[in-house]
């Protein structure tokens, strides 16, 4: 008897195992070749000397010891890195106001949602061609109010440091809206009866904010920042359409300068070690985030 229960338990642990790889196996199929199989052909490729559509040879690590004695490598890196400094606090913060914002439940916050997250659905094409117009020289809607408030003509995407507020502030009218609503979606899991217990014990509106909601939403935080940094690693429509990585190198991303440098000057086999060198940073930031936030939260 105890035999027949212990055939018939397994075959119920079969069942369910085939089951559960029927639902893994199209999953495993695209990461497999859409993923997993092009990282390690980077990997490979960037061990040689490789042209787009030409002939490759070996090269063992001479494409990363050249990679460190390129000074076009390191500026696009210190672009990057810039843009994160300055655009992850920003989008994250900015998220943040918007969410508690719509969840006050005032009159018209459900329009002012729609509203806030309709960009992030637009195509980058789009979002750039519309920012550009905006700051245009002489008839840009920007370039205008400033001309009005007296400051003069203001060359947004061709002076040095305007270009990166002109990209800052496409990116955070772009994007906002989904950090926005992870955020409200973390203010809606807090229990309102908390809420009215503080209130109950006196408890102002800073103090509610500091020691119930941002404490609560650490989660919430720690992943928003988190997604915000490596998005933002990313930058490359925003420059490269908007300013074309100028003026001058100003604003050539890492990102850009790989494209260029795979699909412009065709050394493929270069372009790969700059990716692989560009995942190991992405990744140790990630890893050095990840740790310093987790250590606050503990």
């Amino acid at each position: 008897m105890q035999m027949a229960m212990g055939k018939e338990k397994r075959q119920k642990v079969i069942k369910k195992n085939l089951v559960a790889w029927c639902f893994l196996l199209p999953f495993l199929y695209f990461f497999v070749n859409f993923l997993l199989f092009p990282i390690i052909k980077g990997i490979h490729l960037s061990l040689y000397d490789s042209t787009l559509g030409g002939s490759q040879s070996f090269a063992g690590l001479s494409n990363y010891f050249a990679m460190f004695q390129d000074k076009n490598f390191w500026n696009s890196m210190f672009n990057t890195l810039f843009f994160v400094v300055i655009s992850t606090p920003t989008i994250v913060l900015v998220g943040f106001i918007f969410a508690m914002f719509i969840n006050s439940k005032l009159k018209g916050t459900i329009f002012i949602r729609a509203c806030l997250f309709s960009p992030y659905v637009l195509s980058m094409s789009v979002v750039t061609g519309l920012w550009i117009f905006i700051f245009q020289p002489y008839t840009g809607l920007v370039t205008q109010m400033t001309a009005k408030l007296g400051v003069g003509e203001m060359y947004w995407l061709n002076t040095k440091w305007l270009v990166w507020l002109a990209i800052l502030i496409t990116t955070v009218w772009w994007t906002v809206g989904f950090n926005m609503v992870l955020f409200l979606a973390g203010l809606q899991d807090i229990p309102d009866e908390i809420y009215e217990a503080a209130r109950i014990d006196g408890a102002n509106s800073r103090q509610i904010l500091f020691r119930i909601t941002i404490p609560m939403l650490k989660d919430t935080i720690t992943l928003v920042i988190l997604l915000q940094t490596i998005a933002s690693f990313k930058l490359f429509g925003q420059t490269y359409l908007m300013a074309g990585g100028g003026p001058g190198t100003h604003t050539k991303t890492i990102v850009h300068y790989i494209y260029e440098t795979g699909f412009t000057n065709r050394k493929m086999g270069y372009a790969a070690a700059l990716s692989f060198a560009f995942f190991v940073v992405v990744f140790l930031v990630t890893l050095l985030q990840n740790k310093l936030l987790g250590s606050k939260e503990e």
